[in-house]
């Protein structure tokens, strides 16, 4: 009696392992959560930001900011447009209306805070989701910028 105990834990041990490693791995099968975005020109943290879904519908804002002492800490974006000129960076949903196609998020945009320009924005999961590589692009993606953010959580 004492073996079929055993061999029913052992099953159950098992079983909840791959419910827990099941829930991690879709957890990594889309961009929602926290990302260290990583300055494209310096390769240096630059924020953190938070992505949420919002009935199939992806936006970031920023939580974060990584500042050099002698830099503003609470800077707001006075190159924006809109209700977004002036308004604080930290809090500021910079990336909206990104759509699952396929493997990669399409037709959204991204705010640049420090120019305060928004582009035309795709992003595309990579390394088994614990990165994110987010372009910003005027017209087509082959025209622009991308930045690989890394998952926080």
């Amino acid at each position: 009696m004492p073996t079929l105990f055993a061999n029913s834990l052992k099953t159950t041990m098992l079983m909840a392992a791959l419910v827990i490693a099941g829930g991690a791995s879709a957890a990594n099968d889309s961009p929602v959560g926290t990302w260290k975005t990583i300055d494209d020109a310096t390769g240096k943290p630059k924020s953190i930001v938070r992505i949420t879904d919002n009935g199939g519908v992806l936006e970031g804002k920023i939580e974060k900011l990584f500042r050099a002492p002698e830099e503003t800490q609470n800077p707001t974006c006075d190159k924006c447009t809109g209700a977004d000129k002036d308004q604080p960076i930290i809090g500021l949903t910079i990336l909206k209306g990104l759509k699952k196609d396929g493997k990669e998020w399409n037709g959204g945009e991204i705010t640049d805070p420090a120019t305060g320009k928004v582009y035309k924005s795709k992003a595309e999961l990579t390394e088994g989701g614990s990165k994110l590589q987010v372009r910003g692009y005027v017209g087509v993606p082959m025209f622009g910028r991308s930045q690989t953010w890394v998952r926080e959580e």
